[in-house]
């Protein structure tokens, strides 16, 4: 990706790799913007704190997290990691959503010295062949980090075993299935 961004030629910006969770700077910018990245970072009271005061004045946030976390697909994943086998492999740990509802932000982002915002749920509709394909678009995004916290790779096929019976059971046989997928979107300036 920053290869990518790196053949873009505007005079004034550039790209760099850096760690969104402890990123600092002793400039100023005049835009933050993050694309389905924030969600992954715990404590957005702290988190947004420290991104707004990279801003200069009149300086912009834009920020696009999924919130999805309520969907069948992540709960029946936080429900299998919980049952004892699954639970000793991850040594207790189950996946918990950072992102707060859209209101929370607003009044965060106000308090921040946003002279301007937006906040908005906007759902996406995905068409998918089937029910079942949930099970491979969650296992591109969520399940990776079930994945890579477990200690046995045989017991995470089985993991994935059980969460798609689970989930199957819970969508059914939907052919095809309509994923309402939500998403975050804000935007402010100070």
């Amino acid at each position: 990706m920053l290869e990518r961004a790196r053949r873009v030629s505007v005079d004034g910006l550039r790209f760099e790799p850096a760690d969104i969770a402890s990123f600092s700077s002793d400039r100023q910018f005049d835009v933050v913007f993050s694309n389905a990245a924030l969600q992954w970072l715990p404590d957005h009271p702290v988190l947004f704190p420290r991104l707004i005061g990279l801003l200069h004045p009149e300086g912009e946030l834009a920020v696009q997290m999924p919130a999805n976390f309520d969907h069948p697909s992540h709960t029946v994943a936080a429900e299998v990691a919980g049952e004892p086998e699954f639970a000793t492999a991850l040594h207790g740990w189950v996946r918990t959503s950072p992102v707060l509802p859209p209101d929370d932000y607003a009044q965060l982002l106000h308090a921040l010295g946003s002279t301007e915002q937006q906040v908005r749920l906007q759902v996406y509709g995905h068409v998918l062949e089937s029910s079942a394909e949930m099970v491979e678009w969650t296992r591109g995004s969520l399940l990776t980090e079930y994945e890579s916290r477990m200690d046995n790779p045989a017991l995470f096929e089985l993991f994935m075993e059980r969460y798609r019976q689970r989930l199957l059971g819970v969508l059914g046989d939907s052919r095809p299935y309509f994923f309402a997928f939500k998403r975050l979107l804000m935007w402010a300036r100070l």
